[in-house]
C-alpha cells in the first residue's frame, strides 16, 4: 500500500498540516523540520497525489490539447508552442490526438473534463464539430475558427493562404493547376481550397482540378503523384497545389521517384505550414507558412485570460499567412 501523508507526518513526528505545509508553502516552515519531512518522504517513497489536490482546490495546473494529427510536424510545432507557453505559467499540457475521428475527440473532452484540466485547446475534427456542445470545460479552437462557436479561437486565414498558393502558380504561368487534399469536411482544407478558386477565377482560361484524398498523409499524396505519372503528359496538370506539405512531399516522391515527371519543369509544386523538412526535400518545396509556434502559445494565453476574467465577447487572434517560394515552383 502506497505510503500516505499521514505515515509522512509519523515518521517525521510532525503533524499533517506541517508536511502540508512543507510540500506547498515550505517558508512558512522552520528549515530543520522541512529537512526531516523531506527525509521522510525519501525514506517512504512518498508521492503526493496532485490530482486529487487540485480537485480539492478547482485549480487544475495542467490544460488539454487536442490535434487532428500528432504525427504531423505542423502540429507538434503548435503543441511545442503551447507546452513553452503553459511551462511559463508553471503547467503542463496533455496531448490527444483525435486523428480526424469525432467519436475519439469527443473521447478525450470527457477524460480531460474527468481530470478537472483548465480547459481544452481544441482543433475541431470537422466542420460540424460536436465538440462545442460539450459544456463545463472552457475551450480555445486552435488553428481555426467556427461560425457562431462564440469561443476563443486561434486562426490563421486559410483562405487568403490558398489564394497566395495558387496566385504564385499563376504567375509562373501555369493554367493547369490540381488541388490536392482532404477529406473535404476539414475546415482548414475547405478554406486553402476556396481560396484557390478565388485565385484561379482572377484568371481567363486557368483550369482547377480538385484531387479529393482520404487523409493529409504523404502516402495520400503519392498516390496521387503516381497518378500524375500514369497520365500522358497531356492530360497532367502543369501545377499542383497541396492541402499541406507532408501531401506535397508525397506527391514529390510519386511524380518524380517512382515516375518520370520533372519539378518544376513539367510540374509546379507547393505545400502549406512550411514545416521543417518543406526545405531539405530533394527539390526544395515552396509553402505556405503558418506560425506554429505562436498559434500554440497564443492558444494557452487565451485560455489563461479567459479563465482568469471571462470577457463579454471571446477574444479570436488571426495570423496571416506567408509565401515562401523554393525551387519546386521554379522560384
Amino acid at each position: 500500500m502506497a505510503p500516505s501523508i499521514k505515515d509522512v507526518a509519523a515518521a517525521a513526528g510532525v503533524s499533517v498540516g506541517t508536511v502540508s505545509n512543507v510540500l506547498n508553502r515550505p517558508e512558512k516552515v522552520a528549515p530543520s523540520t522541512v529537512e526531516r519531512v523531506h527525509e521522510a518522504i525519501d525514506d517512504l517513497g512518498f508521492v503526493r497525489n496532485d490530482a486529487a489536490r487540485q480537485l480539492r482546490a478547482g485549480n487544475s495546473r495542467s490544460i488539454g490539447l487536442i490535434v487532428l494529427d500528432s504525427a504531423n510536424p505542423f502540429f507538434a510545432d503548435v503543441a511545442r508552442g503551447a507546452e513553452d507557453r503553459a511551462a511559463e505559467h508553471g503547467m503542463t499540457v496533455l496531448l490527444g490526438n483525435s486523428g480526424h475521428n469525432g467519436t475519439r475527440e469527443s473521447a478525450y473532452l470527457d477524460l480531460f473534463r474527468e481530470q478537472r484540466v483548465r480547459g481544452v485547446l481544441l482543433t475541431p475534427s470537422d466542420l460540424a464539430s460536436r465538440a462545442l456542445a460539450s459544456a463545463g470545460i472552457p475551450l480555445v479552437l486552435v488553428d481555426g475558427e467556427l461560425p457562431d462557436a462564440r469561443v476563443p479561437a486561434v486562426a490563421v486565414d486559410d483562405v487568403e493562404g490558398g489564394y497566395l498558393a495558387v496566385q504564385h502558380l499563376l504567375a509562373q504561368g501555369r493554367r493547369r493547376i490540381a488541388f490536392i487534399g482532404g477529406p473535404l469536411s476539414v475546415r482548414q482544407v475547405a478554406d486553402r481550397l476556396a481560396g484557390a478558386r478565388r485565385a484561379l477565377a482572377e484568371v481567363p482560361g486557368a483550369h482547377l482540378e480538385v484531387m479529393p484524398t482520404p487523409a493529409l498523409t504523404v502516402l495520400a499524396g503519392r498516390a496521387v503523384g503516381e497518378q500524375f505519372a500514369a497520365r500522358a503528359e497531356a492530360d497532367r496538370p502543369d501545377a499542383a497545389f497541396c492541402a499541406n506539405d507532408l501531401l506535397a512531399v508525397g506527391v514529390l516522391q510519386g511524380a518524380t521517384i517512382l515516375g518520370s515527371i520533372r519539378v518544376p519543369a513539367d510540374l509546379a509544386l507547393i505545400g502549406y505550414d512550411d514545416i521543417d523538412f518543406a526545405q531539405a526535400t530533394v527539390v526544395p518545396l515552396s509553402s505556405i507558412r503558418q506560425p506554429a509556434h505562436a498559434i500554440g502559445a497564443t492558444a494557452v494565453d487565451l485560455l489563461l485570460e479567459n479563465s482568469a476574467d471571462p470577457p463579454a465577447a471571446p477574444r479570436t487572434v488571426r495570423y496571416r499567412p506567408e509565401l515562401v517560394a523554393r525551387a519546386s515552383t521554379g522560384a
